[in-house]
């Protein structure tokens, strides 16, 4: 599977200030069945991801919102969007791929098509 990583563009300083932008990671796993993508977006909701699949590019995208406690005695975490773009192989049924996040943990099922799955041929007697 070829990856494409692609950060979006700010266009006024002020929101390049404001937020900061990460490419997530992903681990990419393949059995017979689907290709599954599992990604760490820690602090996104399942309401702050929008996945878009535009001909063969998957487009993932996550906002991180942090609220601001006036009593807090240290914020290191920060909002941030999260964005990355994949390249979707042929063989991946595209009506069928599904996403579900928990615990901040995203993962993308992309089914394999029926003509692109290994399949047991079987041998007639005589």
């Amino acid at each position: 599977m070829t990856t494409e990583i692609t950060k979006s563009n700010v266009e006024t300083p002020e929101l390049a200030q404001q937020r900061n932008w990460q490419a997530p990671l992903f681990d990419i796993f393949e059995n017979n069945d689907e290709l599954l993508l599992v990604a760490d977006m820690p602090g996104v909701n399942s309401d702050n991801i929008k996945i878009q699949l535009d001909k063969n590019e998957l487009i993932i995208e996550g906002k991180r919102k942090v609220s601001a406690h006036s009593n807090a005695l240290a914020v290191e975490r920060s909002a941030c969007d999260y964005r990355r773009i994949f390249t979707i192989p042929p063989g991946v049924d595209e009506m069928k791929i599904k996403a579900e996040n928990k615990h901040g943990v995203l993962r993308l099922h992309l089914p394999k098509s029926e003509a692109v799955k290994p399949r047991q041929i079987l041998v007639k007697a005589g």
